[in-house]
């Protein structure tokens, strides 16, 4: 799975791993908003990596295995935040996700024969440093976001989007390059 190559959905071993973390995450998102220090705990047991400085995911949080996502420091995700993790998923330091916001990285064939054997395959996302991700955004499986970038609410992200950019809609585009601003 983690390789790109294809795999079964229904492998026993991959639904009991998704099980147990729908245990997790039930819990995660059980747990009372005040609770910061338990709410970190848990996504550090959770998640592939977490940064050390101000990591924070309202609730509700959905992701498949958890373990393969990594996030940087200062991390902020808002409500509903939706992340299927069959691949790697790398968030830098410094970013922000807005509410409603879905990272998908398990990819389906568009033939019905091949699709219905639950046969699929998944490919990583990457997003860089010093990102904002507005509300209702979608990012595709094998999309890379680099680093100082924005991405419009509601937008689709299809394919890659370069660092010093402004990018929005369905499929999302960059609509401005934004100059380094210089040290």
């Amino acid at each position: 799975m983690l390789s790109g190559q294809l795999y079964s959905a229904v492998d026993k071993d991959l639904v009991r791993e998704l099980n147990e973390v729908k245990k997790v995450i039930q819990e995660y998102n059980a747990l009372l908003p005040t609770d910061r220090a338990g709410r970190l705990k848990m996504l550090k047991s959770l998640l592939g990596h977490v940064g050390d400085d101000a990591v924070f995911i309202n609730q509700p949080f959905y992701c498949d295995y958890g373990r393969h996502i990594s996030v940087g420091r200062r991390f902020f995700a808002n409500f509903h935040f939706t992340v299927l993790d069959e691949a790697p998923v790398n968030i830098g330091d410094d970013c922000f996700i807005g509410p409603n916001v879905s990272i998908y990285t398990a990819c389906h064939s568009t033939d019905p024969v091949e699709r219905n054997s639950r046969r699929e395959w998944a490919e990583p996302v990457t997003i860089g440093d010093n990102v904002w991700i507005g509300g209702n955004v979608v990012i595709l499986p094998g999309v890379t976001i680099g680093d100082n970038v924005t991405i419009g609410a509601g937008s689709v992200v299809t394919r890659d989007i370069p660092s010093w950019s402004v990018a929005v809609g369905n499929p999302c585009r960059v609509i401005k390059s934004l100059r380094p601003q210089s040290v």
